[in-house]
């Protein structure tokens, strides 16, 4: 299993690709292909007949997973796109702001 840098409730921008420069909320992340589905990012369209779950039915909005090279982690001290390093502290393994030097959260 891929270990991975971006964790579900990060904020992330969008560095390439069709929704470039648009950022959002982690919502959740599948380590095993190595994607993300963000909030508000990679929205498309799907056309679903009426159901149970959507009686009307009609066209819905999906957040579609996007790939993770294709995302940056926004630091919460600096509110920049950074790169994340990590830590090791005894033995805690923390991620931190490779710009701002700052404790990102607890990993």
């Amino acid at each position: 299993m891929n270990q991975l840098k971006i964790k579900k409730s990060d904020r992330v921008l969008v560095i390439s690709g069709r929704d470039r420069a648009k950022s959002g909320k982690v919502i959740s992340v599948d380590p095993k292909l190595s994607r993300a589905v963000v909030e508000s990012v990679n929205i498309y369209k799907k056309h679903a007949k009426p159901s149970r779950k959507y009686p009307q039915g009609g066209i819905i909005d999906v957040n579609v997973p996007i790939k993770i090279s294709n995302l940056m982690v926004i630091c919460p001290a600096c509110q920049k796109a950074v790169r994340i390093k990590y830590k090791n502290s005894g033995k805690d393994k923390r991620r931190i702001c490779s710009k701002c030097k700052e404790v990102i959260d607890a990993t």
